[in-house]
């Protein structure tokens, strides 16, 4: 079986004495516990950031912004020049397929 963090090393004490290299003592244990700790409180960031990411926009909704034009042009930022334009292009490309031009 191959290696990972998730397959934590073996005891020589097949018995299990309780404080193995298993247990939340053990080198693996305590490393485990910190990748966990760090996801939980990443977690705990990404929530408040939505939160605040709301606020902003009822914010702009509240002085008269229309929120979904609003999330459309902060998309439209985030992409390249060029695909941007290639995704225009098909825009009117389908519009004027469909009679929409």
């Amino acid at each position: 079986m191959s290696e990972n963090v998730a397959n934590f090393p073996q005891s020589s004490d097949e018995e299990g004495s309780g404080e193995g290299e298993k247990g939340e003592g053990s080198v693996a244990g305590k490393r485990l516990i910190s990748f966990l700790e760090r996801v939980e409180t990443l977690e705990e960031e990404k929530t408040a950031l939505a939160d605040d990411i709301k606020e902003v926009y009822a914010e702009a909704k509240g002085v008269g912004f229309d929120v979904k034009i609003v999330r459309r042009i902060v998309k439209l930022r985030k992409m390249e020049p060029e695909k941007r334009q290639e995704e225009d292009e098909l825009l009117e490309l389908y519009k004027s397929a469909i009679g929409m031009a």
